[in-house]
């Protein structure tokens, strides 16, 4: 299930809300999360790589579906906001926020890569209480509407 849409900040004060998605928390929504960003953010001619802010996406999505928890039916919820010249994308999840860490795996560990990408490929990042909630993870780029 996705719901997408772009919604301003009228104000003028405060993030500007691009895109947002809701997910059900299955192997299929990464995909589906990487393309209905592509398509929202394309238009925007972005400075920074399209392709790096992909596979940031697809990371967190994909350990919201592998880590959320929750008794009931849950949701993955993803956002994409203008911060001034910055991008920043919050993934939600029903899961505990305290469980959130950057791992070092060994060569030959086949998961626990992905904050360690999100890390090396985002100028910041963050994980916490989500206010739906859950688990929160962000991560930001700097300049992406600068050109």
């Amino acid at each position: 299930m996705t719901d997408a849409d772009g919604r301003r900040d009228e104000t003028g004060s405060g993030p500007v809300s691009i895109g947002r998605m809701t997910l059900y928390p299955e192997p299929e929504s990464v995909a589906r999360a990487r393309r209905w960003f592509r398509k929202f953010l394309e238009p925007y001619d972005l400075s920074c790589s399209l392709d790096d802010c992909v596979l940031m996406i697809s990371e967190l999505v994909t350990n919201a579906i592998l880590y959320g928890e929750a008794e009931d039916e849950w949701r993955v919820r993803v956002e994409w906001w203008r911060v001034t010249e910055a991008l920043r994308v919050d993934v939600h999840n029903p899961g505990f926020p305290a469980h959130v860490r950057m791992r070092q795996p060994t060569a030959d560990e086949a998961h626990g890569r992905g904050l360690c990408l999100v890390n090396e490929l985002s100028d910041s990042w963050s994980a916490g209480p989500s206010p739906f909630g859950g688990t929160l993870v962000s991560f930001q780029v700097d300049g992406a509407w600068k050109r």
